[in-house]
């Protein structure tokens, strides 16, 4: 029954969720850890960068997923990477398709279901290096693209030793209807403005495919998934996508120890199903930890080691 008692006390003034959640992603500094950066040429003509940190005498590997319009340098991946390198951990931090700063080659880019590149990134990793223990660790969307991946066991999956997803949706129809409230309006302006940006640039690449026009009428993240995710990742429509991709469903198939990290006061989770105490409470690989504080990626402490990356490498450690 690894339903684990939540022991994450912030100090009052980070109590309020979209405080922490905007807090740590717009304020807090952390520095560049990484060594270098590897760029891999992946089997359909296209590419990922991802950026290491080496912990000589390590076989323990740790594998970082941003979250939507993320990257690696995002104070959450920097602060993970940190975090696990003081532990002896080398880290691989993957930039999805798109994210690391050079444009892709491809029309389609990542979205929250696409494991394939996460597959390809854990064989390369056995092929090409001595694996003692390895971990993936996501946040928000990164985490349910690992908690889908290991739940419906693609290829590679028992290769797998742990996993922590930080603030992830299970529900993607549902954290989507969440971050159309009105006391979320921030967030999802920020992401379609980001997530355009990107879109205008496809269609200097792919003029056949979609135009500025079209863009220029995307008015919501829904409309943006159903003119652009959904059919470029071959889904009849957005609720198609979000339907097949929500990691919810694959949970009761987990067979890798994996901790769920999830605070209630998640504008972005709100009234969504990612909360599943009953399946942990049943659950041998499930544990889920749902603290009354966090906000979204902003579990903040005093010391600049956030309560999530304290409990990520202690779960990874034990």
């Amino acid at each position: 029954m690894p339903l684990l008692t939540p022991k994450y006390q912030p100090a009052a003034w980070i109590k309020n969720g979209h405080l922490a959640t905007i807090y740590s992603a717009k304020l807090r500094r952390v520095g560049n850890p990484y060594q270098k950066r590897q760029r891999l040429e992946l089997p359909d003509g296209d590419f990922v960068d991802i950026d290491l940190i080496s912990s000589p005498g390590s076989s323990n590997y740790a594998v970082l997923l941003h979250g939507l319009e993320g990257n690696s340098l995002r104070s959450y991946m920097k602060g993970a990477a940190v975090a696990l390198a003081r532990e002896q951990w080398n880290v691989i931090a993957l930039n999805y398709r798109g994210c690391s700063g050079t444009p892709n080659r491809k029309y389609y880019t990542y979205n929250a279901g696409r494991t394939a590149d996460l597959e390809f990134l854990i064989a390369y990793l056995h092929q090409n290096y001595e694996i003692g223990k390895l971990a993936l660790v996501g946040f928000s969307l990164g985490g349910n693209l690992l908690l889908k991946y290991l739940g419906s066991q693609e290829a590679g999956w028992e290769l797998v030793d742990k996993a922590v997803a930080v603030s992830a949706p299970l529900d993607l129809h549902g954290t989507l209807l969440a971050l159309d409230r009105r006391e979320n309006w921030l967030y999802r302006t920020v992401f379609l403005r980001s997530l355009k940006q990107k879109l205008y640039q496809k269609a200097k690449q792919f003029p056949d495919r979609i135009s500025f026009k079209t863009i220029r009428e995307i008015d919501s993240l829904y409309t943006f998934d159903n003119l652009y995710t959904a059919p470029a990742h071959g889904f009849k429509d957005a609720l198609d996508y979000y339907t097949q991709n929500s990691c919810g469903q694959f949970l009761p198939n987990l067979e890798t120890p994996s901790l769920l990290l999830n605070a209630t006061n998640d504008s972005f989770l709100k009234q969504t199903n990612s909360f599943p105490v009953n399946l942990a409470k049943n659950s041998e690989y499930l544990y889920l930890e749902t603290p009354d504080y966090g906000g979204h990626v902003g579990f903040v402490t005093s010391n600049n080691l956030y309560y999530s990356e304290q409990k990520i490498s202690d779960f990874l450690n034990d």
